[in-house]
């Protein structure tokens, strides 16, 4: 089964336009998802370049994670000055539920919109991302490796929300840790547990 977040294009191309101006010195904000029905503007973040955003550099203390520290303090900084929150739910992959991970739908949830971001992380043990990554290649997310890191990203010809290389939502699967976001570029603004 697909993990799917409709979404309207018009507001794609809101969220991307909007996220790609102003500074709140964090990443690019990613592409939105479905999730919330809100209707505030994303926070801005900094003019699109050809380069992905920087990973911020400055490390925060490490205690369990949360919606608010699995992603870098300037997107958290930069979501909540919009009047953003979160809303956490079970982290799953298809079939596969990852425990003690976190699913983290960040929108204006006091007015009806479809604009919104996701952003994922978990623990996940060997056999279980063994099974996760099968279970998606299978339903046609399409692999690719950087380094060590194992991306399943959704075939673009189905993607909703895209980022400027093309990839929509995006699963990161590292040594014991997975990570999701509505695009691949997304999931540069989750530092957590690497």
């Amino acid at each position: 089964m697909k993990t799917r977040y409709p979404l309207a294009a018009g507001a794609l191309l809101t969220v991307l336009s909007l996220t790609a101006c102003g500074g709140t010195g964090a990443p690019d904000a990613t592409a939105p998802s479905s999730a919330p029905q809100t209707t505030a503007a994303p926070p801005k973040a900094e003019a699109a370049t050809a380069a992905p955003p920087e990973r911020e550099t400055t490390p925060r203390p490490r205690t369990d994670p949360t919606c608010d520290t699995i992603i870098t303090e300037g997107t958290v900084e930069g979501l909540t000055s919009q009047g953003w929150t979160f809303e956490e739910r079970e982290f799953r992959i298809g079939d596969v539920l990852v425990p003690d991970g976190l699913e983290c739908l960040w929108a204006d949830y006091s007015t009806a919109s479809d604009h919104g971001q996701i952003y994922s992380w978990g623990e996940i043990s060997a056999e279980a991302s063994r099974t996760a990554q099968a279970g998606l290649a299978d339903d046609g997310w399409l692999r690719s490796t950087e380094g060590d890191r194992i991306y399943l990203t959704e075939d673009p010809a189905y993607a909703i929300a895209k980022d400027e290389d093309g990839f929509g939502m995006t699963y990161e699967f590292g040594d014991g840790w997975v990570k999701f976001a509505d695009t691949k570029q997304g999931l540069l603004l989750i530092d957590w547990g690497e």
